[in-house]
């Protein structure tokens, strides 16, 4: 059960219903399913790839013309779902990497592309609350880490035009490190 899928939709709703659809469609879990800002609905499962596969595909026919973006990671890095939620505790700050996405789905795809590319710790993948639908990625480690990271989710071929901005922090003051927390 390592594959993760994602729906992400401009109507509460139809997003409502696109996770239903999701659910009944395939032997997938639920990992969320919430409003976020800008009247934005997101749905997120996990379970084998072909089971992820067709609840996405699933999610996306119930959203039509509100589908504002997906995904279908395959093989999901164990703690993308976990920084999803928040649960990362940080040690050792050397540099912060920080990428903003204007998709939910960009960001999760972000997150996947930046640990799978270099050694880096991801501290927390935040989805579109209070932000105004858009959604950021932290992640630490060495600098040379952390900048090959942040250039790997930037030219990930999932979000291209969906970065809005990102930069590598080398030693940053730990008041700004306890306020990202």
């Amino acid at each position: 059960m390592n594959a993760l899928g994602m729906v992400e939709v401009l109507s509460i709703p139809v997003g409502v219903l696109a996770g239903d659809a999701m659910l009944k469609t395939a032997q997938v879990s639920l990992v969320t399913a919430q409003t976020v800002c800008a009247g934005k609905y997101i749905v997120i499962v996990s379970g084998d790839v072909a089971a992820v596969k067709a609840a996405v595909s699933a999610g996306e026919e119930m959203a039509e013309t509100t589908l504002i973006d997906s995904l279908m990671i395959p093989n999901v890095d164990d703690c993308v779902i976990a920084a999803m939620a928040g649960a990362c505790e940080v040690q050792d700050v050397q540099a912060v990497g920080i990428m903003e996405t204007f998709s939910l789905a960009s960001a999760v795809q972000a997150a996947d592309a930046a640990v799978k590319a270099a050694d880096v710790e991801l501290i927390e993948v935040r989805l579109g609350r209070g932000m105004g639908g858009k959604s950021f990625v932290l992640v630490t480690g060495d600098v040379a880490a952390v900048e090959a990271a942040v250039s790997a989710a930037e030219g990930c071929e999932e979000t291209e035009g969906m970065m809005s901005r990102s930069v590598v922090i080398p030693s940053p003051h730990m008041d700004m490190v306890r306020a990202l927390l």
